[in-house]
């Protein structure tokens, strides 16, 4: 193999790499915070509280209330610790792929510094 024809492919390689890099980076996720429902646990027990469903206001129960924000909590907190994994996994992903696209510069500096001498 003539080192002209391993640069062209370590150049192809190269751009194949960056290419899966760019996909990765567009793909990340957005790290979003919930906001707990504080406002409840100001209520005092007999005051009324109205749930939106559609267009309509319906009277709910606080405790219905509490435990309906409560369980909503978790789900976003449960929600946000999976799209942390995630996001983890991705940037593992791009620090792999960056290594592989600097190994694979490096070699190509060193055929082009050999060709040079040549």
């Amino acid at each position: 193999m003539s080192s002209s024809t391993a640069l062209r492919d370590l150049q192809r390689d190269i751009e194949n790499k960056a290419n899966d890099l760019g996909k990765i980076q567009k793909g990340k996720y957005s790290e979003e915070s919930s906001d707990k429902e504080e406002e409840l646990d100001l209520l005092e027990e007999d005051a009324n509280v109205y749930k939106m469903i559609g267009p309509v206001l319906v009277k709910q129960d606080l405790a219905e209330a509490n435990a309906n924000v409560r369980k909503r909590i978790e789900y976003i907190s449960a929600e946000l610790k999976r799209l942390d994994a995630i996001l983890q996994d991705m940037e593992e992903k791009q620090i792999s792929k960056r290594d592989a696209i600097v190994k694979l510069q490096q070699r190509v500096q060193s055929i082009q510094a050999g060709n040079a001498k040549a």
